[in-house]
């Protein structure tokens, strides 16, 4: 018994001052210096929230609302999409899909320091440990596009197999590990020779995110399209440990470590959770904690008392308490949020409210659910999200429990039931080899459901139903 009471309390001493990722540094108390960013797609803004006070102190603009881009874009950035920090705490990057551009924040006063053009469509954008190089992951293409943050410029690229996702370092900065979006493959990077060292099979080929823990010891990456979870040693030979059937829509992974142990923290977008993992030579799912309309990005804070989960349907951030796993705050954010971070001491004097605008617009959002239709798919669901985009609307329906590598027709409907009246087409929605599936569609859906109207007074409901692709009579969702 006194043997057993001592290795406890060494194990709580040990966990008393924890590190966190990414960069593997001793805890960091939440403070009012402290913000967490999050990367909102379709009103193509940073989100910035105070966490000492769980409140939203306004967003940055980065572009016009996506309407506004549809003709040539000269000026501002589309589809805001990917986040990364400086080690100093000093720099945000921002990455935008459809802009092919990076930005650079300065966090303590909100302002743009400059913007870098890369390839097509980048995807994510994280900086080395020792804070020197900026790598970019270039999707649409097949190389890291590496940036010296001070001169804002692309000094070399790292050519890849198709499509990479993704680049984490471990907190050490020996080694860049690259999952891919589009090739079953793990890249291992020597970073100081930007050169190749390994090569591992993905579970499959698309992997949005990636997470090295804080201990260097071990490699987490999503496979959004199979929902699992593949983990590999961070060390040579770069081993798999294990493979983690999570869920539908698995979007992004992070590390927590506190008083409880040392965890990973996985948004399970189809099932509207987030599942922790105790770590270890055989992950143990030890919580499923309900969130909200399709969790996507997550990041720990400073100390790992906390982790922000994004709601890309649910247009608010929420915050949960590591040690109770409950939900603690949600906040509100941009549209279709993508990725977030949590970065401490972002703001190391002043309010850092300057260069902040309010929500406006973004604010407003309808969230819909659409349940199983029948029993064929008795399992079948979906979050839906309707942004208003002034006139305009942009609908972004993400389904699970349908039929694996499926397509199916998403209508507005005159009823929901049988037989359901005139269908307007609205989208098609094909479905992922877990049966999960996401789709958007911009119009103006509230002229559409107010079509036909016996009178101006009278408002005609309409209904979103999804049916078989081949056969609108056999309705899966409504």
């Amino acid at each position: 018994m006194r043997l057993i009471g001592a290795i406890s309390f060494f194990f709580l001493l040990s966990c008393a001052s924890a590190q966190q990722g990414p960069w593997g540094r001793q805890d960091i108390p939440v403070s009012a210096r402290d913000r967490v960013y999050a990367a909102d797609q379709t009103s193509n803004t940073v989100s910035v929230i105070d966490p000492s006070t769980n409140k939203l102190l306004g967003v940055i603009r980065l572009g016009d609302p996506i309407p506004g881009a549809l003709s040539p874009l000269y000026r501002g950035e589309l589809l805001v999409h990917g986040l990364g920090y400086s080690p100093d705490s000093k720099t945000l990057a921002v990455v935008s899909v459809g802009s092919n551009s990076v930005t650079l924040i300065d966090t303590a006063s909100n302002q743009i320091k400059g913007k870098v053009y890369v390839g097509r469509s980048p995807h994510e954008a994280f900086f080395t440990p020792d804070g020197r190089e900026l790598w970019v992951t270039v999707r649409g293409e097949n190389y890291i596009s590496v940036i010296d943050p001070v001169e804002m410029k692309e000094t070399r690229r790292i050519e890849l197999s198709n499509g990479p996702g993704m680049t984490m370092f471990g907190p050490d900065g020996k080694y860049g590990f690259i999952c891919s979006s589009f090739t079953p493959e793990l890249t291992v990077i020597d970073t100081a020779a930007h050169e190749i060292v390994k090569r591992l099979p993905q579970a499959s080929p698309f992997c949005p995110n990636i997470a090295v823990s804080p201990e260097n010891d071990e490699v987490w990456i999503t496979l959004k399209d199979a929902g699992k979870v593949q983990v590999f040693s961070a060390q040579p030979p770069f081993d798999q440990k294990a493979v983690l059937e999570v869920g539908p829509i698995s979007n992004h992974v992070n590390f927590v470590n506190n008083r409880n142990g040392k965890f990973a923290y996985v948004t399970i977008g189809g099932a509207d959770e987030v599942k922790a993992y105790r770590r270890g030579p055989t992950p143990e799912l030890v919580a499923t904690i309900p969130v909200g309309s399709l969790p996507h990005g997550i990041w720990p804070s400073g100390d790992g008392s906390r982790v922000y989960v994004a709601l890309e349907n649910g247009e608010t951030a929420v915050a949960i308490d590591t040690v109770s796993n409950k939900v603690i705050a949600e906040i509100p954010i941009g549209q279709t949020t993508q990725a977030l971070v949590y970065v401490p001491n972002a703001v190391p004097s002043g309010d850092g409210t300057q260069n902040l605008t309010p929500l406006g617009a973004a604010a407003n959002t309808a969230r819909l659910h659409l349940s199983a239709a029948g029993t064929a798919l008795p399992n079948a669901q979906a979050s839906v999200a309707v942004n208003s985009l002034g006139l305009l609307d942009l609908v972004q329906i993400a389904a699970a429990g349908l039929a694996p590598k499926s397509q199916y027709q998403v209508y507005l409907a005159e009823s929901d039931r049988a037989p359901y009246g005139k269908l307007e087409p609205v989208a098609v929605l094909k479905t992922n080899p877990d049966g999960a599936g996401i789709v958007q569609a911009i119009g103006p859906l509230k002229s559409l459901s107010q079509a036909g109207s016996a009178s101006s007074d009278k408002i005609q409901r309409r209904f979103l139903l999804v049916t078989d692709g081949k056969d609108s009579s056999q309705v899966v969702l409504r």
